[in-house]
């Protein structure tokens, strides 16, 4: 039996930090799809089941000690002391789940525990016909959950069987499997959404990253590709955005460089380490500045500039115009890397190897001379 009630509870912990799916697939070992799917399929509410109580349910650790103690055959009275628990608790654990053969295993009870935690308990809005009625009306009179919850404690103020929480009305609107709220409703809510998104947290500034320097802030020789040192940069996104190549070109003579990314490393992390140690390898005529779309992956792009000795510029939101060069050298690398292809399958031989294809190429914009052409005249002047 798997012990899935961690697991589940690690996704919405995960979706909760503002992960992107892909990263969250990255460190639970669940594919997009699956995350997708169980997201959606609780209408993007966490389930209130398998979470673990402190204080009542045993934990996995403490059922781990009783399954080491009992096979050194300690008496239940010592194993409930060495736990702090009643041995009335220890006694009842032991006699739900050992097995036929006398044999206690922690991964099977915890897994069972979580089974139990899970049967159906009915909701408040669906076995109260007069409640689900009021809650109802008020919905349709395009009335916010708070603004319901507040107006019963108001209306019924001696009436406990007519007061619920917000939090209860948005459990009963979004997830199907409680409250029995009728689901077109959900759409009646101000947001429209069919499925709740996670609260914003307190200082995060969502889709944000901190002190950028806008591309408007570029200096202007930074515009003209006649100066070599000024690069582009963004990512290609491979099949359900579970993998990424990073991509820098410099604008003057459109010499590439790839950036692999090791997969179970944060992208951030990756990102990060991958770009700085290629940047930091060029001459100091060919790093002056660095534009890159507002893309969460440069998050440490004060640490990249510092280390790196280069500048660093954002282009503004939905601009990719803004990196001209970049685009155009993107979509000629979707010959080597197709769209919906797992990315993870290329090697760093493999990226150095369409690296050095792309900068042999002639370009019609630079008189069909080659990218590593231009670079090394750049560099012999």
């Amino acid at each position: 039996m798997r012990v899935v009630g961690p697991v589940v509870h690690e996704l919405w912990d995960l979706r909760e930090q503002g992960l992107m799916l892909a990263e969250i697939a990255a460190r639970t070992g669940w594919s997009v799809t699956a995350i997708k799917t169980h997201f959606r399929e609780h209408g993007g509410v966490r389930p209130r089941w398998g979470r673990a109580l402190a204080g009542r349910s045993l934990s996995f650790e403490e059922r781990q000690l009783i399954m080491v103690l009992k096979a050194e055959r300690v008496p239940v009275r010592q194993i409930a002391a060495r736990l702090g628990r009643a041995p009335s608790t220890i006694s009842r654990e032991l006699a739900r789940n050992t097995n036929e053969s006398g044999r206690y295993r922690a991964t099977a009870a915890q897994a069972r525990a979580f089974n139990r935690s899970r049967r159906p308990k009915p909701a408040k809005l669906v076995v109260n016909t007069r409640l689900r009625r009021f809650v109802q009306a008020q919905l349709a009179l395009k009335r916010s959950p708070e603004q319901i919850a507040g107006r019963l404690r108001r209306e019924f103020p001696n009436d406990p069987e007519m007061q619920v929480s917000h939090e209860t009305i948005y459990q009963a609107v979004y997830l199907l499997a409680r409250g029995g709220l009728k689901r077109e409703l959900e759409t009646v809510l101000r947001t429209g959404r069919s499925l709740r998104k996670p609260a914003r947290q307190a200082g995060q500034r969502r889709g944000r990253i901190k002190d950028m320097v806008l591309i408007a802030d570029r200096p202007a020789e930074a515009a003209d590709r006649a100066i070599p040192g000024h690069w582009e940069g963004d990512l290609i996104i491979g099949k359900d955005g579970a993998s990424a190549i990073g991509t820098v070109v410099e604008r003057h003579s459109g010499y590439l460089l790839l950036l692999h990314l090791p997969t179970g490393k944060n992208r951030v992390e990756a990102v990060t380490d991958a770009l700085t140690a290629r940047l930091a390898d060029l001459p100091d005529l060919l790093r002056r500045t660095l534009t890159w779309d507002q893309g969460k992956e440069l998050t440490k792009h004060k640490q990249i500039a510092i280390d790196a000795d280069i500048d660093i510029y954002f282009c503004d939101p939905h601009a990719p115009w803004q990196r001209p060069t970049n685009e155009n050298t993107n979509g000629l690398l979707r010959q080597y890397f197709p769209k919906g292809t797992d990315l993870t399958v290329f090697s760093p031989e493999d990226l150095a190897y369409v690296e050095w294809e792309m900068n042999d190429r002639p370009r019609k914009r630079l008189d069909y001379a080659k990218p590593s052409e231009i670079i090394e005249n750049v560099l012999l002047q």
